[in-house]
């Protein structure tokens, strides 16, 4: 084994043992029906598999002597890559989400999608409200867990588990070292849950005729070869005016995005520390990568966009490159889990994730239909799915409801990330809440999060209710 550090075999090896494992998550996906009913992620499945080779599986289930005692099947070096990677590939995963997408003006948005917008808003800030809750009147007293327990309902049902893995590093500052494994537990749990759940309420709603104007049909296999021939096509187009490959570039744009949010990062941390730091009070010290990121990629977008050289931009690729990236996150995530602390903050951990769902479900079956002017079940699904398992979750939930998408329901669910993503579900907030709860306590970051919850409870009913 290397002492000194890792070398790029390391890397290589790492990443070659994650692509044979995604192939085998799909092959267990194809043969076994329950996986494919609870439509799980291949990286998942994965990621579940390694960890149990693992040295927090295998490692602990053989004799103290045998070689594979406390690591595996796996090195240590390629356990090491996988530890630091889950950090290192969200910041791509949210480079890429305005990359190649046309961006409409803030009027147009808010007209369409305000009382999604408000929706939406109630289940995150609601989470932080439970959670924060418990973990005072609970968590914290009888169980001696860091008051930052309160925030990880919505770090790991709203961001997911890119988001959870990507918020390893603040949590560890703050003393909090199991706080990410709790985190990516929750986020796998909220992920089943809201496949599970979904699919029950649509069936209930089914019943009840709350989902009206949608037909029964899965996507078909013709519309996924459009797809495909789609990619082809703007492949032909971009090779007839460019001699680097389509990808080379996409992947260049998405480095600048990243450099982009590296630097503004930087810039807002230069401002901390000349002015509120020095009042001892530090946000963006602690505050990671990603959320800038994305910040970099609208920035790229529109830059591009104005100098005409926006078809430089391929969105299938950018799709691409973040669906990689994001299997990349989820699988080193989960196969680095450590089940000795899931283990030892059993209960905690079983406390958050009921109150989570219970939250969640509750909110859609009394909010959705007061709320939402129109089609309420199939606009509201989208983000109780996305609510627990993050947004693939939703759009799953909306293909199931609406595959052809009558309703609209698609449009306002994806207009309203532009004004969703940067603040919750893995933005602005998500990333400042550990932050702000070791800074200032729970009770206040309860009661700022309680106030947003009213605002945009009385938002909502005021203007769109039905």
């Amino acid at each position: 084994m290397n002492t000194t550090g890792l070398e790029l075999v390391d890397v290589f090896a790492a990443f070659i043992i994650l692509g044979l494992f995604l192939l085998l998550g799909r092959f267990l996906k194809e043969k076994i029906d329950l996986f494919k009913q609870l439509y799980l992620p291949e990286s998942i499945l994965a990621g579940a598999v390694a960890l149990l080779l693992g040295k927090e599986g295998l490692g602990h289930l053989v004799p103290p002597d045998n070689f594979l005692a406390n690591q595996g099947i796996f090195p240590q070096d390629v356990t090491t890559v996988w530890a630091q990677a889950p950090s290192i590939f969200i910041n791509l995963v949210f480079a890429t989400l305005f990359l190649g997408e046309t961006i409409p003006s803030p009027k147009e948005v808010w007209r369409k999608i305000a009382p999604q917008v408000a929706f939406a808003q109630i289940l995150a800030w609601g989470q932080y409200v439970v959670g924060l809750t418990v973990t005072i009147l609970i968590l914290t007293p009888l169980f001696d867990i860091n008051p930052i327990a309160g925030a990880l309902i919505e770090i790991g049902f709203e961001g997911g588990h890119g988001t959870a893995a990507g918020m390893a590093e603040v949590l560890d500052t703050f003393g909090f070292e199991e706080g990410s494994e709790l985190a990516l537990g929750l986020a796998t749990v909220g992920l089943i849950a809201g496949v599970v759940t979904g699919t029950i309420l649509i069936n209930w709603g089914r019943k009840k005729g709350h989902i009206v104007s949608e037909t029964e049909n899965n996507l078909s296999f013709q519309e996924s070869t459009n797809s495909s021939e789609t990619v082809q096509t703007e492949y032909e187009d971009f090779n007839k005016h460019v001699l680097l490959d389509p990808l080379s570039i996409n992947l260049g744009i998405v480095a600048i995005a990243v450099t982009l949010g590296w630097l503004i990062l930087k810039a807002l941390q230069e401002l901390e520390a000349l002015t509120w730091a020095k009042i001892e009070i530090e946000i963006m010290n602690y505050v990671p990568l990603f959320p800038m990121a994305l910040i970099g990629g609208l920035i790229v977008q529109i830059t591009m966009k104005k100098l005409g050289i926006d078809h430089l931009i391929l969105r299938p690729l950018q799709k691409n490159i973040a669906g990689v990236s994001l299997d990349a996150v989820i699988f080193s995530a989960i196969a680095s889990i450590s089940l000795t602390v899931l283990g030892t903050n059993f209960i905690p951990f079983l406390i958050l994730a009921i109150t989570g769902i219970t939250w969640n479900i509750a909110a859609f079956l009394f909010f959705a239909p007061r709320l939402l002017p129109s089609y309420w079940f199939q606009r509201g699904i989208g983000d109780m799915g996305q609510s627990m398992g993050v947004t693939a979750t939703g759009l799953l939930l909306l293909q199931m409801v609406d595959p052809d998408n009558k309703t609209g329901a698609l449009e306002s669910f994806a207009y309203k990330q532009l004004l969703f993503e940067p603040i919750v579900g893995g933005g602005f907030f998500t990333a400042a809440a550990p932050i702000l709860v070791f800074q200032l306590g729970p009770i206040p970051v309860l009661t700022l999060t309680a106030s947003l919850l009213v605002f945009w409870i009385v938002f909502g009913w005021v203007n769109f209710k039905v």
